[in-house]
């Protein structure tokens, strides 16, 4: 697929990288639509295609009592509207099977989380929604073996197919990002995206709340950009701190524009 094969898509035909950004998470209407619309004027001042992230639920927490929602329907309303209001794309995470349909009657793409990508029935059911796809790299295989996960959306009379890497295991607290990943998952012929938060995790931690290392975003989107990716995936939020979840490793949102503007400039050196 094309970035702008997606409804909705500002800046068409840009020479830009494309950016998916947003929360963790869906916390509440106002928050949601704050941080659109901070990102849609950034975005619009660079000329950078533009997909709105949120997760409507989060179903893989460390603890029993970890936040994961503020109910399904609520949430991807919240969705629909920030798409309706900034006339943006929006993409969610699906967990099920019966996840995808509900999740694409609000959103434009669905997303496949990193531990779920060989999940054979998940990648069918969203596949066949006609929904977008994007397919997270499981954190415990190479981008060569992401070949497999994108002939099945494929194989679903699907072509709107996209692959996010986002690290991998190293020792037990970890990631580490190989950035062989890029141009070998290029080869599929789908868009590559770098997840420049979630790579930055330090998952499994003895407090049971995942930590991050947000002061490395920077190395890994500027890295990410000179080494081919189509686009990158950045949660961000104006309190990281308070964010119900991910705050550790989110990108501060008064941090995002001058970030923006230095890879915007990596990409005009290397095109």
């Amino acid at each position: 697929m094309h970035i702008d094969q997606l409804p909705g898509i500002g800046h068409a035909g840009s020479t830009q990288f494309f950016l998916m950004a947003g929360p963790c998470a869906i916390e509440g209407e106002e928050i949601a639509l704050r941080i659109a619309e901070k990102i849609k004027i950034i975005t619009d001042k660079l000329n950078i295609p533009y997909i709105f992230k949120g997760s409507f639920r989060k179903a893989n927490r460390s603890k029993l009592d970890s936040f994961t929602g503020i109910g399904d329907e609520k949430a991807l309303k919240i969705l629909e509207k920030v798409g309706r209001e900034f006339d943006v794309p929006t993409v969610t995470d699906i967990h099920e099977s019966a996840d995808a349909q509900m999740a694409a009657a609000y959103v434009d793409v669905l997303q496949i989380p990193a531990f779920l990508c060989r999940q054979t029935d998940l990648l069918i059911a969203a596949a066949q929604t006609g929904k977008a796809v994007n397919i997270k790299k499981g954190q415990f295989l190479s981008g060569q073996s992401m070949k497999f996960a994108v002939d099945k959306v494929l194989g679903s009379s699907n072509s709107l197919v996209m692959l996010t890497d986002r690290g991998n295991t190293f020792g037990y607290q970890d990631l580490i990002v190989d950035f062989r990943n890029i141009p070998e998952m290029k080869q599929f012929g789908v868009p590559v995206i770098m997840d420049c938060t979630h790579s930055l995790q330090q998952p499994n931690q003895s407090s049971g709340v995942t930590g991050g290392k947000p002061a490395l975003i920077e190395t890994i989107a500027k890295a990410a950009i000179a080494t081919g990716a189509d686009g990158l995936f950045i949660e961000t939020h104006p309190d990281p701190t308070n964010a119900k979840s991910d705050g550790a490793n989110m990108l501060h949102l008064d941090l995002l524009e001058t970030l923006l503007v230095k890879l915007t400039r990596i990409r005009e050196a290397i095109l």
